[in-house]
Formats: structure tokens, C-alpha cells, sequence
């Protein structure tokens, strides 16, 4: 898997009247992340049905640069934030790409 191109679907629940707060801190993560090396995409959706709900879909050219990605100073400094703010863990799915 690490010479592979790695897919990644984060799905995280904001706490009730916390969605505005979770948006801010997420979007925050956008230029950094996208400026990381390895990283091809970086998008972040709310859902359409129930703004709780965020989801993060990413590209990385390699597991190892996904690895550098989570030991980064602005996901490390998210990770403390988060638990303040999501209603959950968020569900992590890694994926490799194969066509």
C-alpha cells in the first residue's frame, strides 16, 4: 500500500449548536493540508440533509505522505480542538486507489 495512491474518507458529527464552530475549524485546515507534500486533494463537504455532518475526502500520493499529513503541527493542534467540538470520533476509512 505505500506506493500506492491512498484515499481517505473522514466523517465527523458536530455537536449540537456547534456546527458553525466545527466549519470554521475545519475549513481552517484547508490551505495548510492542501499545501502539504503527497497531497493531491483535499475537499470538504457538509451534508446536505443535516449540517451536523462533515466529511473530508482526500488524496495522498502515498501512505507515507498520509502519515506525515496526521504528525503535522495543524492536525496535531485540530486533534485537541476536536474533542471539544465533535459529537463523536470521527470514522476514518482508508482506501487505496486501484483504477
Amino acid at each position: 500500500m505505500a506506493d500506492h495512491k491512498i484515499a481517505v474518507v473522514a466523517q465527523i458529527k458536530a455537536k449540537d449548536s456547534m456546527e458553525e464552530k466545527v466549519k470554521q475549524e475545519l475549513v481552517g485546515l484547508l490551505g495548510p493540508t492542501r499545501s502539504e507534500k503527497g497531497c493531491i486533494k483535499y475537499e470538504l463537504h457538509q451534508s446536505v440533509e443535516n449540517q451536523s455532518f462533515f466529511m473530508f475526502y482526500e488524496n495522498w500520493a502515498s501512505k507515507k505522505d498520509l502519515d506525515e499529513h496526521v504528525r503535522a503541527p495543524h492536525i496535531k493542534a485540530h486533534m485537541h480542538k476536536a474533542r471539544e467540538l465533535f459529537a463523536e470520533p470521527p470514522k476514518i476509512t482508508l482506501w487505496e486507489v486501484i483504477g
